[in-house]
């Protein structure tokens, strides 16, 4: 009877050492650690995949644990001071400095847009909270956290709007005057799909706003829906946190809950003429350094022809549209940009987007910093509270903040 028991026990344990286990390059760092983390994702993705197929609750419904699980009620401390706010509409947590003095100098401040691929995430995540208090209280700044609506209920301009809306708002004279900032100090910030939001408001010129950004920080941003199939898509597609499925997925749903548009996506056939006319600026070939495209050959995505999803109204247009993919933007809108701050990892399908930025943001004459991490991954910025703590976590908000601290 023991017997049976030591058999049963190591068969368990062999079954949860296979499941845990990924094939993931050596020089990830805290490689076994970040299995464990995925083994988790991994295995609420196929809960979420199960529970839509059987007509109960939305993919992202069931992802949305994630969001809930590391959801904290920000509070202020003796340093800093939090606030649930209201600008033109929209939702968002305001962190400053709890002291101030009558002859201090104006604040900094960032617009912070947290990730999730518009489906998920919030600015309540424990992760968020503590960038936020991190950044006020090394910077001195004021920080905006914005709860921008999500997919599927609200697909894209949705997103967008509600962070143009309040960096407009934010940028108003009085609103400055009222949290006692300094009006050439100001930046827009976000990680992954935050990263996408932050490059796109940053992109818009409005002649009526005087007022405009100094520094944009993109952190792993994703920033085109056109080739869905670069180098890094297709070395990382397997990779822990956001395999290539899950991002594509995301892309869909930002635009779409069509699961034709979805299947289109990924195989990568989703251009129409529109969008085509748009390739040439996520050509990697053209603006990936050659240590990044290492043996792959380029090939331009096809087009679809004919009746499909990808020529149903509206989404005709969103695919070249550039308040949804930034990359997509002339060389002589770039030109007009404030300085960058462009954040990639190595093992991440999103590392190839941020890439081509830097480069075409350079070309047009932008100032940007690129800091790579060669044995990063997607989200890692979020592996800063227990049980996730991963040391790449902090080193990367250490070293987001301390570019801030120079530039901003």
């Amino acid at each position: 009877m023991r017997s049976k028991g030591v058999l049963v026990f190591v068969l368990l344990s062999a079954l949860t050492a296979y499941y845990v286990y990924l094939p993931i390059p050596n020089n990830i760092e805290e490689r076994w650690k970040l299995m464990l983390a995925d083994s988790f994702f991994r295995s609420l993705s196929h809960l979420a995949e199960l529970s839509e197929w059987m007509g109960l609750l939305h993919y992202m419904k069931v992802m949305m644990f994630i969001t809930i699980a590391e959801r904290v009620q920000p509070v202020s401390d003796e340093r800093v001071q939090v606030s649930d706010e209201s600008f033109d509409g929209v939702e968002v947590i305001v962190y400053q400095p709890t002291q101030r003095q009558e002859t201090e100098e104006p604040r900094r401040a960032i617009i912070y847009l947290h990730g999730g691929g518009w489906c998920l995430g919030s600015s309540r995540m424990g992760p968020y909270d503590l960038l936020a208090k991190h950044m006020v209280t090394e910077l001195n700044a004021v920080i905006v956290s914005v709860e921008y609506r999500l997919a599927p209920a609200y697909h894209f301009p949705a997103q967008f709007e509600d962070v143009y809306r309040v960096l407009k708002y934010f940028l108003r004279v009085d609103v400055l005057r009222g949290y006692h900032i300094n009006s050439e100090r100001i930046a827009v910030s976000g990680d992954s799909a935050g990263g996408n939001l932050a490059a796109a408001v940053a992109q818009q010129k409005d002649p009526e706003q005087h007022i405009q950004l100094k520094a944009q920080a993109l952190l792993y941003p994703v920033l085109q829906a056109l080739d869905l199939n670069t180098p890094s898509y297709q070395q990382n597609q397997h990779m822990p946190i956001l395999p290539r499925t899950l991002m594509v997925r995301f892309w869909s749903e930002y635009f779409t809950s069509d699961k034709s548009f979805l299947r289109a996506m990924m195989a990568n056939r989703h251009n129409n003429h529109e969008s085509a006319a748009l390739l040439k600026f996520v050509n990697w070939s053209l603006y990936l350094p050659d240590s990044y495209r290492q043996a792959y050959n380029y090939s331009a995505p096809p087009v679809v022809t004919g009746k499909s999803s990808v020529h149903s109204v509206g989404l005709h247009h969103l695919l070249a549209d550039p308040r949804a993919s930034p990359l997509l933007v002339p060389d002589t809108a770039l030109r007009l940009l404030p300085k960058a701050y462009v954040l990639t990892c190595e093992y991440d399908v999103l590392r190839d987007d941020g890439l081509m930025y830097v480069t075409r943001l350079r070309n047009a004459g932008v100032d940007v910093t690129h800091e790579h991490y060669p044995g990063g991954f997607h989200g890692a910025l979020m592996f800063t509270t227990w049980p996730t703590d991963f040391d790449i976590g902090h080193r990367m908000m250490d070293n987001f903040v301390s570019w801030l601290k120079k530039n901003l």
